[in-house]
């Protein structure tokens, strides 16, 4: 992958001050996965409180900061009426990813608010891209991050009037896109540029970020996808390769995390690797497994087949040994138990590689504050958090 940068503005972990080097100071970075659509991450129909609504997730957002979260985290999904449809129209209403996250920056005061943007969809320019993220970025104070994707889905270009690129390519077009983005932010001249998929003629942006450029994310599971996260990203949110099943999956996980540092180690530079589990906890394990018996209990069946077999017809690299079943609960992984169980889940999280989780719950509101309760103390006691 060749690389067009003039001069690259620095990361902001080039900065002591800033909020990443600030979060990075955890041993284990929490995050909250933010179900800004409807349902969540969770096809299932057992009654919970979980909104997809403005309001209800700058709620959550303002309660995570108080919990000393570190980030929250927007996904981006293009569905048409009735979502995923199903009894719960899974997806159908979907809040805007970028809008949403600068919004909630601007009525946060400590916590890192992350957008994930499908940047090669209809008529993504860098030059916008850079001012708008550079203006989310002096909302924030630095606070603003990218979670750059390219698509892997085949009907949703459609809806842009295009069809799916090819997979590699799509990162030697992300590979461009970023670059002239962080020539941009490094805004040491006005930069003319001619390359194979974009141009610019004597373009500027301003005001600058705070601490270099905004925070880069990349979610990726493809040797492609990890070389252009190690040019561009601090950050690489992955999935499991095999399955959601913790117990299943977790002896795999140490080889995938090396593999993504072994790509940033060509460039001299180190990654900071996130998954998602989704957490359910209770006092007890027979509780958790009860709770987590009575969501499965409760597929949104007709969703669950039409998201898998949309998912199963994508060319993504990650998720291929999920099944339908792994859509009920949802999540990258799924961890159920006490929070004694849960601590000793992230734990071997961390042994196995991974600097940070972003977690989703399935009743967000009361999971989170007994997550906050009684997993986070044991977190502070085993040293995974400061």
């Amino acid at each position: 992958m060749t690389t067009h940068l003039l001069h690259r503005a620095p990361s902001p972990l080039s900065f002591p001050e800033s909020p990443l080097s600030r979060a990075v100071k955890q041993p284990m970075m929490l995050g909250l996965f933010l179900p800004t659509q409807t349902g969540g991450f969770s096809q299932s129909t057992l009654p919970r409180s979980t909104r997809w609504d403005f309001d209800y997730n700058r709620d959550l957002t303002l309660t995570a900061e108080r919990y000393g979260f570190d980030f929250v985290f927007g996904l981006q999904q293009w569905l048409g009426k009735g979502g995923f449809g199903g009894e719960m129209r899974y997806r159908e209403n979907f809040l805007d990813p970028f809008i949403s996250t600068v919004a909630i920056g601007a009525l946060t005061t400590r916590i890192i608010t992350i957008s994930t943007v499908h940047i090669l969809y209809g008529h993504w320019h860098p030059l916008h891209l850079a001012r708008f993220a550079a203006t989310a970025d002096h909302i924030s104070q630095g606070r603003f991050g990218l979670n750059i994707v390219t698509g892997y889905d085949q009907r949703e270009p459609l809806m842009f009037g295009m069809t799916r690129i090819q997979h590699d390519e799509r990162y030697e077009r992300a590979d461009e896109f970023s670059s002239i983005m962080e020539d941009l932010w490094a805004g040491e001249e006005n930069l003319t540029y001619n390359g194979r998929f974009y141009q610019l003629e004597g373009a500027y942006v301003s005001p600058r970020p705070a601490y270099g450029r905004p925070i880069l994310v990349s979610a990726s599971a493809s040797p492609a996808g990890f070389e252009y996260a190690a040019e561009h990203s601090d950050i690489v949110f992955t999935s499991s390769p095999a399955g959601a099943d913790f117990d299943g999956a977790i002896d795999a996980l140490p080889a995938h995390t090396a593999q993504i540092r072994a790509a940033y180690a060509k460039t001299g530079r180190a990654p900071k690797i996130i998954i998602f589990p989704l957490i359910v906890c209770k006092k007890t394990r027979a509780e958790a497994l009860a709770y987590r018996e009575a969501i499965v209990s409760h597929p949104d069946s007709d969703s669950i087949s039409a998201y898998y077999a949309r998912h199963t017809a994508g060319d993504a690299h990650g998720w291929k040994q999920h099944d339908a079943s792994d859509r009920i609960l949802g999540g990258h992984l799924q961890i159920t138990g006490s929070p004694q169980d849960v601590a000793d889940a992230i734990e071997r999280l961390k042994a196995a590689g991974f600097d940070g989780i972003q977690i989703g719950f399935y009743d967000y509101g009361p999971d989170l504050d007994f997550f906050a309760e009684h997993v986070q103390p044991l977190l502070v006691e085993r040293g995974l958090r400061i």
